[in-house]
C-alpha cells in the first residue's frame, strides 16, 4: 500500500504539480518547448518612458497569474520586466473570485495583502475557475457600498474587489480576461466585466473578444499553451503580454 501511495503521489506531482512531489511537475514544465531558455523573461526589452515606471502594481489571481505552466513567470513578471514596475503577486492556483473559502480572491485580498502597502494599480484576473466550477454569476448591485455586494457570486465578488481597492488604495482597477477556451459560462463573465466597466470606470484588458488575436496557428498554440487556459513562458512573452500591454497603455492614457 505504501509503495502504491508513493507511486500515485509521484504521478500526481509529475502530471499536476501538486502534492508532496509537486517538484516533479516543475521538472516536466521546464522541459516543455514553450519554456525554453530563449523565452526567458530576462530577454524582455524594457520600455522607454513607461507609464508604470517606479509604480507598484498589485496582481490578484489564480494559476494564470501564478504562471502555473510557465515556471511561475506570468503577467506580473512580464509587466515588471517590460514596464519597470514593482509587483505584488497574490495568486493561488485553482482559486475563484467567488468567496467560497479562505483561498478565494476576496479572502486573500482582505487577509494576505497589507492595506498599508503602496499600490498604484490593481490588476485582477477574471478567473477561469469560476467558470469551470460553475459558480453563480449573480447580479450587478445598485450602489457602490462594498458591504452590499453578494461575494458568493462572481459579480458580487468583482464589485467588492473594485470597491475595496478604491477605498483602500484609491487606485485604478483593471481586470484581464483569458484568451478563448471552450466553456459556456466564461463568455457571460466577460460580458459582465464589461458591464462593470461601464458602472465603475474600471479597465478591461480583453483577450477573449478579438477574433484576430485568437486566430493563431496550431503550431503557435502548441508552443504558447500547455492547455486551453495556461500559457507557457513563450505564450506570455509573445502572445498575451504584448496585447495586454497595448490595452493597458490605452487605458492608462485615458486616466
Amino acid at each position: 500500500m505504501a509503495v502504491f501511495l508513493v507511486v500515485q503521489w509521484c504521478f500526481i506531482g509529475w502530471q499536476f504539480s501538486f502534492g508532496p512531489f509537486k517538484g516533479l511537475g516543475r521538472i516536466r514544465m521546464r522541459g516543455m518547448p514553450g519554456n525554453a531558455d530563449q523565452y526567458s523573461f530576462s530577454g524582455i526589452e524594457k520600455m522607454e518612458n513607461s507609464p508604470l515606471e517606479g509604480k507598484t502594481v498589485l496582481f490578484l489571481g489564480s494559476s494564470v497569474t501564478n504562471g502555473e505552466a510557465a515556471l511561475q513567470n506570468a503577467i506580473p513578471e512580464y509587466f515588471a520586466a517590460r514596464m519597470g514596475c514593482a509587483v505584488i503577486r497574490e495568486a493561488v492556483d485553482g482559486t475563484t473570485l467567488t468567496d467560497n473559502g479562505k483561498s478565494s480572491y476576496v479572502q486573500r485580498l482582505l487577509n494576505n495583502v497589507d492595506p498599508n502597502s503602496k499600490v498604484d494599480l490593481m490588476i485582477c484576473q477574471l478567473s477561469t475557475n469560476d467558470a469551470t466550477k460553475e459558480m453563480p454569476l449573480g447580479d450587478i448591485g445598485e450602489g457602490t457600498d462594498k458591504s452590499s455586494f453578494d461575494t458568493g457570486t462572481i459579480t458580487g465578488a468583482m464589485e467588492f474587489i473594485i470597491a475595496y481597492a478604491r477605498e483602500t488604495w484609491n487606485c485604478p482597477v483593471v481586470f484581464y480576461t483569458n484568451a478563448r477556451f471552450d466553456n459556456p459560462i466564461y463568455p457571460a463573465m466577460v460580458e459582465r466585466v464589461h458591464a462593470l466597466e461601464e458602472k465603475w470606470g474600471i479597465g478591461v484588458l480583453d483577450l477573449w473578444t478579438d477574433e484576430t488575436f485568437n486566430a493563431i496557428s496550431d503550431a503557435d498554440r502548441s508552443l504558447y499553451m500547455k492547455d486551453d487556459i495556461h500559457p507557457y513562458m513563450a505564450g506570455y512573452r509573445y502572445w498575451w503580454g504584448p496585447e495586454l500591454e497595448r490595452q493597458l497603455i490605452g487605458y492608462l492614457e485615458k486616466e
